[in-house]
């Protein structure tokens, strides 16, 4: 790693932030997308839904200032919803009523609020772990999976990747802060 790391969402607010932004939409257009085909839209509409969302994003991050007690997901999808809910007016989409009134009553579904949750923090840990690889030598990267996700003894991995025991829980250490440094503000 050639910079110190901070915060995802603090890194958004500077001018200029492409590989910011890169990591961003590598770890949300999945999650919006499956969003948008959730709520019926075909894969077309859907893609023009996440543009309308980063565009959104776009504008606003420059000055966002994440409330930790708030929910960076719930502020993302209301996003989300609200664009949905623009785009079927835009349209005069004939059952465009019908399916906002049945999202509203889905939304408030606290059955459906922790599934999406869930849902969300998975997939938002998984693109993170898949988006950082790229930042660590791959013995290291291994190291670490092969201890946390396979849960294989740590002597076992050392002795595999020719590493000491120490470096192995030195590389598990080094990317699951880096890890903890790139979610800050993301998971609640």
């Amino acid at each position: 790693m050639t910079q110190t790391p901070v915060s995802l969402l603090d890194r958004l607010r500077q001018p200029f932030a492409a590989e910011a932004w890169a990591r961003f939409v590598a770890l949300y257009t999945p999650l919006i997308y499956g969003w948008g085909r959730r709520m019926g839209l075909q894969e077309h509409d859907t893609t023009d839904l996440v543009q309308d969302v980063f565009v959104t994003l776009l504008e606003v991050m420059p000055t966002f200032a994440y409330d930790r007690q708030g929910s960076f997901r719930r502020w993302l999808r209301t996003i989300t919803l609200n664009k949905w809910r623009n785009a079927l007016e835009r349209a005069a989409h004939p059952v465009g009523q019908a399916r906002a009134d049945a999202l509203d009553r889905l939304a408030s579904d606290d059955e459906l609020e922790a599934r999406w949750e869930a849902e969300y923090q998975q997939h938002l840990a998984n693109r993170a772990l898949h988006v950082m690889r790229a930042d660590f030598q791959e013995s290291t990267w291994k190291a670490c999976w092969e201890v946390v996700v396979a849960r294989r003894p740590a002597g076992e991995v050392a002795a595999e990747l020719g590493l000491t025991v120490g470096a192995v829980y030195a590389a598990k250490f080094r990317v699951l802060d880096r890890l903890r440094q790139e979610l800050d503000g993301m998971l609640e």
